[in-house]
């Protein structure tokens, strides 16, 4: 698929832009200290941040399609933190690596703000803050027990806003409770990759796009082979995201390849702003399969919501590049959420895939017990700014540094797995189907059933907030 013709144009913000030609394929065999295998975030930031630490390190990227053309170009754009996940942090990584990571998700979103600043990147990037809503009775109170445990850290950044606020301020008047922070933003995501690409390239990275890794040689040094060339290195770092299962099968149980499907409008002139939707925020509400939504620079409303589509297998090609298959399920929260705004201004939809791991968080390591051979995938669909968190952790293991990134407890390999096939599948729909139920109910201000209430319980701390 070429550049032209990929879903990331669907946020159409993209197609103005410049800097799309793809640069030259790996057609030699070639010698690198460090080869990075994906040109999304997690490669891109990695190859960066190694540079700047090791300015004579060469860097090579290889990428199987172009920079951004996976989940990094065609994801919502809402750059959010791990803040909402506390409680369920502490529990799996103790209080001291819970409040890291933490502070570390908000700070990376002043980090990535100042990096655009700083390179001249035009993505879009508006840090105009976030809302964390409830749209029924029943997701009221949703954040209540992690905010106090934040307070008692002094990390939280949140604050709890009124109705008013929220009338004036999310465009929606479905959002009936709402807690506000400035640590988040809202970027094209598409125009972020190709900005964090022309930044790569200008430290000296050699960027191979169209060359997909066939396979690699393992060895200090290793090689990764392509097509028509090959890379020999002393480090490899492997960011592929959720095709890391296709090329590796000790993951097909670590992660499941869940779709988010997204919608959006014509430039929307006075009605967006009629709407009382604030320029640049981002709002996400309650549900455990959320909804989220933002404006964009050219006066378009983006919808998305999480969790529709289950990959059987974790087949991952089905999963991106496509128009959504529930583009009927994001009509119906279109027309309730924005009434006034009607489903005939929707001008394109689209799915990406996520590669949700069984905690909901990311996790990196080495392959198969290979001590130069790193990875780091599974961001849950909460990657746009964490993938820079990825980025210092992959660079510190390649530099072989040690330090707070590298020790981290996202380190040392997945915290659990899925069950194999088609027990996976299978249960994964039930559990959609019990949260689709269970929050139709809760709309509706009936009570679930019971049975609906434990499977929902079942998506665990994937779900954006810890209930």
């Amino acid at each position: 698929m070429s550049v032209e013709t990929h879903p990331c144009f669907w946020i159409t913000e993209a197609k103005q832009q410049p800097d799309w030609q793809e640069s030259d394929s790996l057609h030699q065999d070639i010698d690198a200290d460090v080869c990075i295998v994906g040109g999304g975030y997690t490669g891109l930031w990695t190859s960066i941040l190694i540079k700047q630490q090791s300015p004579q390190t060469k860097v090579v990227v290889l990428e199987k399609s172009f920079c951004g053309a996976g989940a990094s170009g065609v994801n919502g754009g809402c750059m959010l933190t791990w803040a909402a996940k506390y409680s369920s942090m502490c529990k799996m990584f103790g209080e001291e690596q819970a409040k890291f990571l933490v502070l570390e998700s908000e700070q990376v979103i002043f980090e990535i703000e100042a990096f655009c600043k700083e390179h001249g990147i035009d993505a879009g990037l508006r840090r105009h803050g976030t809302y964390y809503t409830a749209t029924n009775s029943a997701q009221c109170g949703a954040l209540d027990s992690t905010l106090e445990k934040l307070d008692k850290e002094d990390l939280n950044s949140w604050q709890k806003v009124s109705t008013e606020q929220l009338n004036q301020n999310t465009g929606s008047a479905r959002n009936i409770e709402g807690h506000f922070s400035q640590a988040a933003g809202s970027v094209q995501p598409a125009l972020l990759a190709r900005g964090l690409r022309s930044v790569a390239l200008s430290l000296g990275v050699e960027i191979y796009e169209n060359s997909e890794m066939t396979r690699i040689e393992y060895g200090e040094p290793a090689t990764v082979y392509t097509h028509e060339g090959s890379v020999k290195a002393g480090k490899v770092v492997l960011a592929l995201n959720a095709w890391m299962v296709d090329k590796f099968k000790q993951f097909k149980n670590s992660i499941v390849v869940v779709s988010s499907d997204m919608v959006i409008t014509k430039p929307l002139g006075n009605k967006l702003a009629q709407s009382g939707l604030s320029d640049g925020v981002t709002v996400v509400d309650s549900r455990i399969f959320v909804h989220y939504y933002r404006d964009t620079v050219d006066g378009r409303l983006m919808l998305g919501k999480g969790g529709n589509r289950f990959s059987f297998n974790n087949q991952v090609e089905p999963m991106f590049n496509c128009q959504s298959h529930y583009f009927e399920l994001l009509q119906g929260a279109f027309d309730r959420l924005f009434p006034n705004l009607g489903r005939e201004q929707i001008e394109f939809n689209w799915t990406g895939g996520s590669d949700r791991s069984t905690t909901g968080f990311p996790f990196f390591g080495n392959i198969k017990n290979q001590s130069n051979i790193f990875y780091g995938l599974g961001y849950s669909g909460n990657g746009v700014a964490q993938t820079r968190i990825g980025g210092k952790i992959l660079s510190a293991l390649a530099l072989g540094i040690e330090n707070e990134y590298a020790n981290c407890a996202l380190t040392g390999g997945p915290r659990g797995h899925f069950p194999p096939e088609p027990i996976r599948w299978m249960g994964a729909m039930m559990v959609r189907d019990a949260v689709r139920r269970k929050e139709g109910a809760e709309d509706d201000d009936r009570s679930p059933l019971i049975v609906d209430r434990w499977l929902a319980k079942l998506a665990g701390p994937a779900g954006k907030a810890d209930k």
